[in-house]
């Protein structure tokens, strides 16, 4: 990536600096929504995320309620109100929550386009192995070299734990995208991997975002 495509990167966040996140209903059932159009709203509080975001919707199915919360903080936009009182099926789209991005969360943008990311191969909790536990713990974050071949990471699915392979080239760990305890949808980066060739690089479009993003 080259400075001028990182400077339009910026005037693209300065720009848009909001991120859109669809809700849709997980199963069939009856739609009653709890929000309304522009209200905001706030996702999950607590050291271990327990209290739950906003309430946006119940679904009714089989008689049970299934209430439906926001995941993240933002406002109500584009409220489905003709289905509110309707039967609907799974993976109808009922509304969006338009997320301000805050200047970690650009960053974090801006690298997924630089780092080598190590995505979840399926809808699952991951958790490191002890080894990469102990490296991350006694050592600064960023320094955790990997290599080809080095089980890097652990999946927990219908309790059965499945260790998996790095297979890229060496690299650093730098970012660590997901929290063990949550589960990650399939496809979403787990880990930000970064060549030790382009750790000052990386440093510098970090410090360089941080400077500029008021």
């Amino acid at each position: 990536m080259s400075e001028l495509d990182l400077d339009r990167l910026l005037i693209h966040y300065r720009e848009n600096p909001y991120e859109d996140f669809v809700v849709e209903t997980p199963n069939t059932g009856w739609v009653r929504f709890m929000a309304d159009d522009g209200m905001k709203v706030e996702g999950p509080k607590g050291t271990w995320q327990h209290i739950p975001g906003t309430l946006l919707y119940v679904l009714e199915r089989e008689r049970n309620r299934i209430p439906v919360h926001a995941h993240i903080n933002g406002t109500i936009s584009d409220l489905q109100v003709d289905l509110n009182g309707k039967f609907v099926e799974a993976n109808t789209y009922l509304m969006s929550v338009r997320h301000p991005m805050t200047k970690d969360e650009v960053i974090d943008k801006i690298l997924k386009q630089v780092l080598v990311t190590f995505n979840a191969p399926e809808r699952a909790k991951y958790f490191f192995p002890p080894e990469i536990t102990y490296k991350l713990e006694k050592k600064k974050h960023g320094t955790v070299l990997v290599r080809p071949g080095e089980e890097i990471i652990i999946m927990s699915l219908m309790k059965r734990d499945t260790p998996l392979i790095y297979n890229g080239e060496p690299g650093i760990i730098h970012t660590v995208y997901f929290q063990p305890n949550i589960t990650v949808n399939q496809g979403e980066p787990l880990l930000g991997i970064c060549p030790p060739g382009k750790l000052n690089y990386i440093r510098k479009i970090v410090q360089k975002i941080q400077n500029e993003w008021a």
